[in-house]
């Protein structure tokens, strides 16, 4: 489908949904969000659904000022993927004893290495920059400065809720390795951080919504705050790849015999902001549950626990400020569906999956979540898929 423009908005909101499926809540905060004078347009994804101040799926054009809530608390959340040379047939029968080795060897919920990963031991891990990376953290908030050693050891770890390893099988039969998690604690409290310096400036004390509290150019509050966004964005970036060196070294080991190898990695944020320019006109491009998908660039798609995944191509439409979703999106909140949903149902509908079946991830299930087909149909003009995953191990936290 093509967009369709929400009528009576100061500014062009173009949805790649309809917006009769999208919860009246999520609706109001799109509106909520094109009241803001350094809103230049909004791109809403198929997957949208309701956030804190913004909504997850959406991509906002802010001139000289960005929104802390609407790039959201896991600064620089993504996914990473890489296809390796194993096919379907170097799998066992059994899968999970590769699932505990997974888990043995990447720390799940809030759980740290006991040391950090050096980065250098990991085998075909690029380190360039590594070493500048963390000596940039002296320069980040006062506030968050005691967490160092927590960051460190966090580096190379999962975190809980919709966060992910797995292994998946394409059409063509081939293994893929995938993940998706961000920038963990240390990214929640600098996101935390600035998102209260927000709410406390003037001339954010009479919006709609005081979540939607931004930061404007040329303030020493909006330099702080591009320091230490940028900072958590690239651990986030760190963390997939660290992660995925951990994994490569578990499918290195149990499958010694096939000598597998692997193709680039493709990886990509969801939650972050950018510097583009459109029109002429530079802007901060705030992707809050979405991805870029500039003109052949390469991205990632998930469904859910049970229902696949796909890699696609970016097709560069500026009308959507060259973005495409970042998942299926949920159709229902955690609380709901734990409600409605019981371990019986997660067993049903994780079939032929290795994964946890216990209640601790039935929020998880796949039915609390958009179909992903119908994700991806709706954003055709957007996006073009490369490949078709469907996950044989998944790794939750």
């Amino acid at each position: 489908m093509s967009y369709v423009e929400v009528p009576g908005a100061k500014i062009p909101i173009r949805m790649w949904a309809d917006p009769a499926s999208v919860e009246p809540a999520a609706m109001q905060q799109l509106r909520n969000v094109a009241t803001l004078p350094w809103v230049e347009g909004l791109a809403v994804m198929p997957d949208v659904h309701y956030g804190k101040g913004a909504t997850v799926g959406s991509v906002i054009a802010m001139r000289g000022a960005v929104c802390p809530a609407a790039v959201g608390v896991d600064i620089g959340c993504g996914m990473s993927a890489v296809r390796t040379s194993l096919t379907a047939n170097d799998l066992p029968g059994d899968l999970s004893r590769l699932r505990s080795k997974i888990e043995q060897a990447i720390p799940v919920g809030r759980g740290m290495h006991d040391d950090p990963v050096d980065p250098r031991r990991m085998h075909g891990l690029a380190t360039a920059g590594w070493d500048g990376f963390w000596d940039r953290f002296d320069g980040v908030a006062d506030a968050v400065r005691f967490r160092e050693d927590r960051a460190a050891r966090q580096m190379g770890t999962l975190g809980g809720g919709n966060h992910f390893v797995e292994v998946c099988v394409d059409t063509s039969d081939a293994v893929w390795l995938m993940l998706h998690s961000g920038s963990r604690n240390i990214g929640k409290e600098l996101a935390d951080h600035h998102i209260g310096v927000a709410r406390g400036l003037p001339h954010n004390q009479d919006l709609i919504d005081r979540d939607l509290a931004v930061l404007v150019a040329d303030t020493p509050q909006m330099a702080a705050y591009r320091n230490d966004l940028f900072w958590a964005q690239e651990y986030a970036k760190y963390n997939r790849s660290l992660m995925m060196a951990l994994l490569k070294d578990v499918i290195r080991k149990e499958f010694k015999k096939a000598a597998p190898s692997f193709e680039p990695e493709i990886s990509a944020h969801h939650n972050y902001v950018s510097e583009e320019r459109y029109d002429g006109v530079d802007l901060l491009v705030t992707r809050k549950g979405a991805i870029r998908a500039g003109s052949g660039e390469h991205g990632i798609i998930p469904g859910s626990m049970g229902t696949g995944s796909y890699i696609v191509k970016g097709l560069g439409n500026a009308a959507s400020f060259n973005s495409a979703s970042h998942g299926a999106g949920r159709r229902m909140s955690r609380g709901a569906a734990k409600r409605r949903f019981s371990t019986r149902d997660l067993e049903e509908q994780t079939r032929g999956v290795e994964c946890r079946k216990d209640s601790g991830v039935v929020d998880e299930i796949p039915a609390a979540y958009k179909p992903i087909e119908q994700v991806i149909e709706q954003q055709r003009d957007l996006v073009e898929v490369v490949a078709r995953l469907k996950q044989v191990v998944c790794v939750k936290g």
